[in-house]
């Protein structure tokens, strides 16, 4: 289907009253257009050339009745317009909002964050433009123009031939350049997407990007980007603009041709001077709103353009829970991966995976860097879904259970903390509003950062600002934790949550995330083996392999890659290699 065809489809629920009130008021709008000619010829010929005044007190009252009805129609067709354009902006910026909520983490992590957010903002903002400024306007005045060319047919039909043979023959080339402009719409509105995600990435990367004096490269960047968007810009003024000297070139060759031949013809006694004028005036009316209809083309384009944006998003596929047709209700035996593989695109990044890990136990997953640690813990959640081979919870296959369910049973610490720009209360309670502020408190205590939330501004309702920036490392990590302290999940997934932190932080944090393992299912992203070796089993991933699992003391005897690691650590510590402890 098209953009516009599928536009159509969020304009159906609102064709009733409102639409078609909306269209009744631009097609008597219309209508009044055509009346003007008539009071034009009725004037010229039956009172000023007839020197006839009796009628003159009807047709000036005409004149009022006519205009006020066209002000009155006019507001009508706008504010109706206007209405339904919003409510369609609106449905379209919600479901694509529902559309981003669920898409699949292997999608998000290809896409610029910038381009997403130029669909819901800069394309919804071209398409209500062209929905409420463009088509409500285009089909006023093509309505104005075909009663306005039934009026000249009805008033000279042989002038009519003559003044409209000459616009089929722009019809084409507007088309071939409402093609055009449609194309470099969608290239600028592209582009404007590039220039989010460039500035995005520089303003949440600032300190970064002042850290290693790059300034200048960001600026360079934005400004190639932004002289590509005027290049693009520049190609589709130019488009606008050669359709007004097409338009001006056939209006006067209209214009000029109905001059030439009824000018002659009333010298010849063959039309009244009335008739002529009536023509003239009808014709000069249909000039300005075939104007705007190119006009306002050029607007509708853009729209459409940002349309296919639109719904090149909203066609992307969501996470797929189409076989969950199992809720669960805690977890009590194991989670089982079977000859599990997967892969990112080409990349194979696990192969033939095997593990179980039981109700109760503390698994750690170590590794090189890049070993595929992360994806098996990913795996679960079902943030990815598996290429081969099978994951079951208690006997359950995953892709069986539904995800709200199956998510409900897991909670996720990692080292990047992600704290939302609200209060510190709301990011605790993350996922269950509305709950009482005494067991927020309790969770908030559980995991150490009672006291510094109270030394806050304005303690619990402190705004933590953009991604939690006015705290500390460790203020964050402890927040997240009582976040998921409260949550209370059976399974915990836990990137080592201390890992970048100083020694007083990190003493906190630990504390905190001791509790939180307590009676709890606990997999563990292992970066510093020291965090580990009282894992009830490490498993050790390489080049997307397992290739050892065990504990730590049957580990260190096999004298395999986590015995390796593991003295790597550890010699480095010993020799003083202060950052740059090797990373498992």
């Amino acid at each position: 289907m098209t953009p516009r065809s599928r536009l159509y489809g969020y304009l159906r629920p609102y064709l009733w009253p409102h639409f078609a009130v909306a269209l009744l008021c631009m097609v008597l709008y219309s209508a009044t257009s055509g009346i003007v000619p008539y009071l034009v010829r009725t004037v010229v010929d039956d009172v000023l050339i007839s020197a006839d005044a009796s009628g003159l007190a009807a047709v000036t009252l005409l004149v009022l009745v006519v205009f006020v009805a066209r002000g009155l129609l006019g507001f009508g067709q706008a504010y109706l317009s206007e209405y339904v354009g919003q409510y369609i902006v609106y449905d379209l910026r919600r479901e694509l909002n529902d559309k981003i909520q669920h898409l699949p983490a292997s999608y998000l992590d290809r896409a610029s964050t910038g381009s997403l957010l130029s669909r819901v903002t800069t394309d919804v903002l071209a398409l209500r433009q062209a929905l409420i400024e463009g088509a409500a306007a285009l089909l006023r005045d093509a309505t104005t123009v075909f009663v306005l060319i039934g009026v000249a047919f009805w008033l000279d039909p042989m002038l009519a031939v003559v003044a409209f043979v000459v616009f089929p023959a722009i019809v084409v080339p507007l088309q071939n350049l409402s093609r055009r402009m449609r194309r470099f719409s969608r290239e600028g509105l592209e582009t404007l997407g590039n220039l989010s995600a460039l500035l995005q990435e520089a303003i949440v990367g600032n300190r970064v990007v002042k850290a290693f004096g790059m300034e200048s490269y960001e600026k360079d960047r934005f400004d190639a980007e932004s002289r590509s968007l005027v290049r693009t810009y520049l190609r589709a003024a130019r488009i606008k603009a050669f359709t007004t000297p097409m338009v001006e070139t056939a209006a006067a060759l209209a214009v000029a041709a109905v001059l030439w031949i009824g000018a002659d013809s009333v010298l010849d006694g063959r039309r009244s001077a009335g008739s002529l004028l009536a023509f003239l005036t009808a014709l000069s009316l249909i000039y300005e709103p075939f104007k705007k209809i190119v006009r306002t083309n050029n607007v509708v384009q853009t729209g459409l353009g940002a349309a296919a944006r639109i719904f090149e998003l909203l066609d992307v596929s969501v996470e797929d829970d189409s076989g969950g047709d199992i809720v669960i209700d805690g977890f009590r035996r194991a989670i089982v991966f079977e000859d599990v593989t997967f892969a990112y695109g080409e990349e194979s990044v696990l192969e033939a995976a095997c593990v179980e890990i039981l109700a109760g136990q503390i698994v750690a997953l170590v590794g090189p860097s890049g070993a595929g640690k992360s994806t098996i813990a990913d795996l679960i959640p079902r943030f990815y879904e598996p290429c081969s081979g099978r994951i079951t919870i208690d006997g359950e296959p995953l892709e069986r259970i539904r995800l709200d369910s199956l998510r409900a049973q897991i909670a996720v610490v990692t080292q990047f903390t992600f704290l939302f720009n609200d209060t510190v209360r709301n990011n605790i309670a993350y996922g269950r509003e509305g709950l009482d502020s005494a067991l927020v408190e309790d969770a908030a205590r559980a995991a150490g950062a009672h006291d510094f939330i109270l030394d806050l501004p304005q303690g619990y309702d402190t705004v933590v600002g953009e991604l939690g920036l006015k705290l500390s490392g460790g203020q964050r990590q402890r927040i997240v934790i009582a976040r998921a302290l409260l949550k209370d999940a059976p399974i915990l997934i836990l990137d080592e949550a201390t890992s970048g932190l100083d020694a007083e932080s990190e003493r906190h944090v630990q504390r905190a995330v001791t509790r939180l393992m307590q009676g709890r299912t606990t997999i563990v992203i292992a970066h510093r083996l020291s965090t580990v070796q009282r894992a009830d089993r490490i498993v050790v991933v390489d080049g997307g392999r397992i290739v050892e699992m065990g504990t730590h003391t049957e580990l260190m005897t096999a004298a395999g890659l986590y015995r390796r690691l593991y003295e790597i650590q550890f010699d480095e510590r010993a020799t003083g290699g202060m950052g740059h402890e090797a990373r498992a």
